[in-house]
């Protein structure tokens, strides 16, 4: 039998409940509020885990990456099993005051999409520990290889354990230390999204805890509804607790090349060129950036270069205002190690960069793949790391991108000088699974584009900038999606969602019909879930 005290003993303003028979530890700063209310309503729960209403544990919740936006919960979550996740949305959709429930994992969202104001944050990294059992790859004697991964896992720990097996997954994103089921809630996009498609297209099954409470598998075969209603869902249906991942044979070696364009139409027509169907034996990975003179100080993805390229670059960004990099890899093993000069030669020869700026490295897949960490330790040792990020990530059709480069590289960012790099990325719809809850724009071709650009002064006016920049796209009637979408208004979410908001809300309904998960992407209101309720 649980038996909480009336009476709970106080050490330096810090108070203990004391469950008595029970497992479930709440731990915290003793204040009025919707704090001790909540604590009050749950302490019934028989679980093992921990909930902190501590003011350092708080406050780590109360922002995100982005440090722009606060948005203070109640307390945060610590769960020791998916069960007591489960036990705790199932408590909140049941109770006559329900409570907003936030996942999150590295806190790597920009806007407070993670965040859960008077609500609780689930601290999913609290699942790792030592992460045994949480990590199981099937290769050998598996048709096909897959690797489970818990959604609190990190997609570095994902590679290293699948990469003692020889294999590892196909699809990835730029940065490795984000969990699984944050980067499936929105997409997980990179260089290899043109070949393999986004990671949301290479999963194979899901654990995901509903809006509900209820623990459901999922796949294409199985609850299929809720399976794509969860990937690219914006945790607005499920919080996913393990995902089954394909995996193929790993290669060992990346041969790395950058190319450098000061023509936008040859460095987009290349871009598209790479990316085609009909393109075989090209690059396995092919992403863009844009240059501007002063880009690649503080940059983390100068570390490619010697000091000496950079000069160099710098100085023809100077020139020209801005120049275009054209970055592939392709990879190899030790048995294919002879043949991959004369490989890289017939995909790079057709290519119209400048001559004299070909650059080129070679590494370990690994390294490859985990390249942002390299820079993001740089900027951490200088201060550039936890500083505001006014991140603006958005999807341009094919037909518009000349345009955007005339309207915001030539012009609203003409003299941008901000830390970060700027990113655009050549995408094929066919990639895109469209029974998903993601969306992107309806032509064949389009560009991802990330203004990745972050500093402590003056991020302000990078909003303004990222504001000037929607404002010409809806002017020029430009028919972009943001991703990683931030908006707020009803009719805003309607428009990102087009054709599929309809059935948005309908798997809302069925699944979160009181609007309990992720609150802070502002989706649904407090007047949604009362109308459902009702």
């Amino acid at each position: 039998m649980i038996f909480l005290p009336r009476t709970s003993f106080m050490f330096s303003s810090v108070v203990v409940v004391f469950l008595v028979g029970g497992l479930l530890s709440i731990v915290g700063q003793h204040k009025p509020g919707p704090a001790v209310s909540l604590l009050q309503e749950i302490h019934s729960l028989k679980l093992n885990s921990t909930v902190c209403v501590d003011p350092e544990a708080v406050d780590r919740a109360s922002t995100d990456f982005g440090l722009i936006t606060r948005a203070v919960p109640a307390a945060v979550f610590r769960p020791s099993s998916d069960r007591d996740i489960a036990a705790l949305v199932g408590f909140s959709y049941a109770s006559a005051r329900p409570f907003g429930i936030a996942p999150r994992g590295r806190g790597h969202s920009v806007r407070g999409q993670a965040l859960a104001r008077d609500g609780v944050v689930v601290d999913m990294g609290a699942l790792r520990g030592d992460g045994q059992g949480r990590i199981r790859v099937c290769g050998e004697g598996c048709r096909p290889s897959y690797v489970d991964a818990g959604g609190e896992q990190l997609w570095i720990d994902v590679l290293r354990e699948t990469m003692k097996h020889g294999l590892a997954p196909r699809s990835w994103t730029d940065y490795l230390y984000l969990t699984v089921g944050g980067t499936l809630s929105n997409a997980g996009i990179s260089g290899q999204t043109f070949l393999y498609g986004p990671q949301i297209s290479n999963v194979y099954e899901l654990d995901v805890i509903t809006g509900k409470g209820e623990t459901v598998t999922c796949s294409e075969q199985h609850e299929a509804d809720l399976f794509f209603a969860v990937l690219g869902g914006l945790a607005q249906f499920g919080i996913i607790t393990r995902a089954r991942i394909a995996i193929e044979p790993a290669p060992t070696m990346v041969r790395w090349v950058r190319l450098i364009y000061k023509d936008f139409a040859a460095f987009t027509s290349d871009q598209e060129r790479l990316i085609s169907p009909e393109k075989k034996k090209g690059f396995n990975y092919v992403e863009g950036s844009v240059i501007m003179a002063d880009s690649l100080t503080d940059n983390w993805r100068s570390s490619f270069y010697v000091e000496e390229d950079i000069t160099r670059i710098s100085r023809l960004a100077a020139q020209y205002g801005a120049v275009y990099c054209l970055e592939g890899a392709k990879y190899y093993d030790h048995a294919t190690a002879s043949s991959i000069d004369q490989e890289l030669r017939s995909v790079v020869d057709d290519l119209r960069y400048l001559p004299g700026f070909e650059f080129r490295n070679d590494v370990s897949y690994m390294h490859f793949l985990n390249r942002v960490r390299e820079g993001e330790t740089k900027l951490q040792s200088r201060g550039l790391w936890n500083v505001p990020h006014p991140w603006l990530n958005m999807l341009i059709p094919r037909s518009r991108i000349l345009e955007f480069d005339r309207g915001v590289f030539k012009s609203i960012l003409k003299h941008n000088n901000s830390v970060g790099p700027i990113l655009i990325c050549a995408m094929n719809r066919n990639k895109w699974d469209q029974r998903t809850s993601a969306v992107v724009p309806d032509e064949e071709v389009f560009y991802a584009i990330g203004l990745l650009r972050s500093g402590m002064d003056g991020w302000k006016n990078l909003e303004e900038q990222n504001e000037e920049i929607l404002r010409f796209c809806d002017d020029a009637g430009i028919s972009y999606r943001q991703y990683l979408p931030h908006y707020t208004s009803l009719a805003d979410w309607r428009k990102h969602f087009g054709a599929k908001w309809d059935v948005f809300v309908e798997r809302k309904m069925r699944y979160d019909p009181r609007a309990l998960l992720s609150p802070g992407q502002r989706i649904f209101t407090s007047s949604f879930a009362q109308h459902q309720s009702m």
